[in-house]
């Protein structure tokens, strides 16, 4: 089962879904990395690990998302 928030921000076992509605900032990232998530419906279903790997992202690649996201929501906060 997919986590539904973490402590430590955005994670790369979150829905997508979640992601999303709770940080819009990250839409923004997530498109520039090629993710076209938000209009799909498996984004009620599938952790942002799992859409990054069927797009075909790396883990590296995929890591580096989560990064630029949590930083992004972390400028937002302040």
């Amino acid at each position: 089962m997919a986590k539904k928030q973490s402590k430590s921000g955005i994670t790369k076992d979150m829905l997508i879904g979640d992601i999303t509605s709770k940080h819009p900032k990250a839409v923004e990232l997530m498109f520039k990395h090629g993710l076209q998530c938000v209009g799909c419906g498996m984004v009620a279903f599938e952790t942002l690990e799992q859409g990054c790997k069927a797009h075909g992202m790396s883990d590296k690649d995929i890591d580096k998302l989560v990064k630029e996201m949590n930083k992004a929501v972390e400028k937002k906060k302040k």
